[in-house]
């Protein structure tokens, strides 16, 4: 289900993706469902001072970064209660479940359309009923 998102509440989504064209990707995706755009950051080091500034509603973020890897900032993350979809090649989701029990885990490849639900799965979660 679509969600009408007008600019004075527009959930604010942290790329992390190293790869220029991953990060342009699913920067692309993340504007085109009206979404607020933080990011791409390549590495860590720029991403944790974006959320020093403002702590995003959610965050897709690599395994692997310019940097490292992406650990610290999605604990930092998760402390704070932000959804975390982990979009990787590097990792097996069972892995990523394991360390992160509320995170999602999609591979590389993702189709666009897997990652569009689970985006809009992370930002607006079902109220349980």
């Amino acid at each position: 289900m679509a969600h009408k998102i007008d600019n004075q509440s527009r959930p604010t989504v942290l790329v992390v993706e190293d790869e220029f064209i991953i990060a342009l990707d699913l920067s692309e995706t993340v504007r085109d469902l009206g979404y607020a755009l933080e990011g791409p950051y390549a590495d860590t080091e720029n991403a944790f001072v974006a959320i020093d500034r403002v702590m995003p509603d959610c965050a897709i973020l690599d395994v692997r970064t310019a940097d490292g890897e992406v650990y610290p900032l999605a604990d930092t993350l998760t402390e704070a209660g932000v959804p975390i979809i982990f979009h990787s090649g590097h990792i097996q989701p069972d892995q990523i479940t394991e360390r992160y029990p509320n995170a999602t885990a999609c591979t590389k490849p993702c189709p666009p359309d897997r990652l569009v639900k689970v985006l809009e799965e992370a930002v607006y979660p079902k109220m349980d009923s």
